[in-house]
């Protein structure tokens, strides 16, 4: 991991992923374990992502006032979600990686998809009580399988219809917390190294200014066309994961 090539690939990636998040204010994740999956494998991609995910989703999930409104509605669901990337993260070391990066590209195009064709999508209030713990488990446990933190919890928090900046804190509070269990699981797994935790540490300097030069960049573009160009490629991606994964 430490060939100049690597490193190089792995700057820009996260340079990349940040300057997403600065345009739409999500897709660091997405965008770094979709790229490195394809290029250095599944597994290091899970650990490479960890710094820059927790650094840029920290203060998204904290800034904006609504944490103890977000809390009271969602403690369980975000606490489900939590503890069981554990399991997850024993099938990790259990099944054979092709088959978990195959998974990886079908979450990537299922959220692509439903992103671009933004589908109304509403939960009655009386169903979160099971919905969310039972949605929580399944996201905590594809995130320790995948490194991926969206599918189904994203969609889960649009459908319980909370305001647009109520969203985009409770996706930043789900990120983060998915990212220290999910360090937690591959530390456990010894599938986090010194040698990839340095490395992912080091990401974080990429990742910020690809966040400032794309929060700079928001002005001049249209953030809808963005999203189209984003989710597509993203899609695509997957769909190459799909077939990388199925063909080796």
């Amino acid at each position: 991991m430490t060939e100049l090539p690597i490193l190089l690939l792995v700057a820009a990636t996260f340079l990349l992923a940040g300057g997403v998040k600065g345009v739409i204010g999500l897709g660091l994740p997405t965008v770094s374990l979709a790229i490195l999956t394809a290029t250095v494998g599944l597994q290091p991609a899970m650990a490479l992502l960890l710094v820059p995910s927790f650094v840029t989703n920290l203060w998204q999930g904290v800034v904006g006032g609504n944490s103890l409104t977000i809390l009271k509605r969602t403690w369980f669901f975000l606490l489900m979600a939590t503890v069981t990337v554990w399991v997850g993260g024993l099938v990790l070391v259990a099944v054979d990686v092709s088959w978990l990066s195959a998974l990886l590209g079908l979450l990537l195009v299922t959220y692509s998809a439903l992103s671009l064709t933004r589908p109304a999508v509403s939960l009655p209030s009386r169903w979160e009580s099971w919905a969310g713990p039972l949605t929580g488990t399944i996201n905590g446990v594809l995130t320790g399988m995948t490194g991926s933190f969206v599918v189904p919890g994203v969609l889960y928090l649009q459908a319980i219809g909370l305001p647009r900046d109520q969203l985009i804190q409770a996706m930043g509070m789900l990120f983060t917390v998915s990212t220290v269990a999910l360090a937690v699981s591959l530390g456990g797994q010894n599938l986090l190294s010194a040698e990839l935790g340095t490395i992912s540490i080091i990401s974080v300097v990429p990742a910020i200014i690809g966040m400032v030069l794309g929060q700079k960049l928001r002005q001049r573009l249209s953030e809808d066309k963005f999203r189209k160009v984003f989710f597509s490629s993203i899609l695509i991606l997957g769909l190459y994961i799909i077939a990388r994964s199925l063909i080796a």
